[in-house]
Order: C-alpha cells, then sequence, then structure tokens
C-alpha cells in the first residue's frame, strides 16, 4: 500500500471573510521600532470599512449630501495578537455582524497572510449631519447592506 496524499493545506481564516482590504504599512504607520502603533490599526480598520461601504454603492459624502445621516463609531475593541512591521502587506477584513434600524456591529481583523495579527468589534451608529441625534439608516443603505 502507498502512503496516503498529504492533505492540502487549510485555507488562511479570512479567505472566507465577505470583504478584504489590501494596504501596505508605511513608515508613518509605525512607532520608533518599526512596528505598527497599537491606535493605527483603528486607522485600518477604517479604511476597510470605507471601502467596503463604496463596493456596496455607499459614497458617505453623497449620503450625507443626500440624506444628511452620518455613519460614526460609538464602541470599539481591539484584541491585538503578532507585531506588524514597516513595508508588510495586510489584508483588512470586514465581516457585517449584526444590523440594527440605526446602527451596526462589524467584526474586522488584519493578517499578514495566515498570521491574525489583530482583530475586534465595531459598533456604527448612525447619526443626523445637523444634530448627531440617532437616526435610522437610510433604506437604500439598508438594502445594499443586505
Amino acid at each position: 500500500m502507498s502512503a496516503p496524499a498529504p492533505a492540502a493545506p487549510a485555507a488562511p481564516a479570512h479567505a472566507a471573510a465577505p470583504f478584504r482590504h489590501p494596504l501596505r504599512v508605511y513608515w508613518e504607520d509605525t512607532d520608533a521600532g518599526g512596528v505598527v502603533f497599537y491606535a493605527n490599526y483603528l486607522k485600518f480598520f477604517e479604511r476597510a470599512r470605507t471601502e467596503w461601504l463604496r463596493q456596496r454603492g455607499v459614497e458617505q459624502q453623497a449620503l450625507r449630501a443626500s440624506t444628511g445621516a452620518l455613519f460614526v463609531v460609538t464602541d470599539t475593541r481591539v484584541s491585538y495578537r503578532a507585531p506588524a512591521r514597516l513595508d508588510d502587506l495586510l489584508d483588512v477584513t470586514v465581516d457585517l455582524q449584526r444590523r440594527g434600524s440605526a446602527s451596526m456591529q462589524l467584526a474586522q481583523q488584519a493578517w499578514r497572510g495566515d498570521t491574525l495579527v489583530a482583530e475586534g468589534e465595531i459598533r456604527i451608529g448612525c447619526v443626523d449631519d445637523g444634530t448627531f441625534r440617532p437616526r435610522r439608516i437610510p433604506i437604500e443603505v439598508m438594502e445594499r447592506l443586505t
């Protein structure tokens, strides 16, 4: 009998994420040691969320101009798993976990290849541009988030 064929490598966990945004780590993203400064992961997550919305046809400036609705971050939780460094290529994922009438909960991760470097839960609220009071997410946006 011959030995069984080796198993194919498992796909990285982020391969199944509904949205991935690639980005490169630049000098401006790092501390004096060349490691990504912890707060910059929030910037990376923000960029990915903006591109995720854009891919779904939601331009935030146009949304504000046409409906007076703005998205704001209301809560964050970030866990740091491994350091990312200067020149690393990261994939930042966005996964819609829960959608309410005026807010949504997103899971986000930053990956360097098969290594998870940071992950977070981000809650986004929809507010009125003039008053900053909570308001319903416009129906046209809700339809694009399904």
